[in-house]
């Protein structure tokens, strides 16, 4: 018995393992490399988010312009909706359902919003806009979610040119021409 438990005793000395100034170097080194990380992993995630608005934005203006010649008669959707709805004969609807079921939707941590003017004389469209309902132009935006800077706000209007700032467009977006502040990215 007494012989059993010396070699017991020997073997669980000799038994190698983490101690744990061992685990904690590690974890402060995991710790160090996270910090390290978490900036340029954020950076990314918000060039990633600002090019999917860019391309989204881009997306509206296509689907407004193909709304134009093929349905409104020359005019605009004031609204992202109707450009959800399929002409008659259509396969699909401008726009897909994610981008027209609500006035405002998110999608890559930005809020897109569209709006227009209604013109009483335009004529109803095909899909169901009412005469006097289409607009001559629209005004896009699209508000980051996340506004820690460098935060970056789009706009865009009938024109197509895309306009970049580092505050809102909600307000100062017009239907058509150059918004008063803000560059066009190119």
């Amino acid at each position: 018995g007494a012989m059993m438990s010396s070699s017991k005793a020997a073997v669980s000395r000799g038994e190698s393992g983490f101690t744990l100034i061992d685990m904690l170097f590690v974890i402060a080194l995991i710790g160090l490399l996270s910090t390290l990380a978490i900036p340029g992993l954020m950076r990314a995630r918000g060039a990633a988010q600002s090019a999917s608005a860019l391309g989204s934005m881009k997306v509206i203006n296509s689907a407004q312009l193909s709304f134009a010649i093929t349905c409104g008669v020359g005019f605009y959707s004031p609204e992202l909706q109707t450009l959800g709805v399929k002409p008659p004969a259509a396969i699909e609807a401008f726009l897909p359902p994610e981008m027209t079921t609500t006035p405002t939707f998110i999608k890559s941590g930005y809020n897109f919003s569209l709006a227009g003017v209604g013109i009483p004389g335009a004529p109803a469209s095909c899909n169901g806009l009412p005469a006097g309902a289409a607009s001559s132009g629209y005004a896009l935006v699209a508000d980051p979610l996340d506004t820690n800077p460098p935060a970056r706000y789009f706009g865009t209007n009938a024109d197509a040119t895309i306009f970049e700032d580092a505050a809102s467009f909600w307000a100062t977006m017009p239907e058509t021409g150059a918004p008063p502040s803000g560059a066009p990215i190119k």
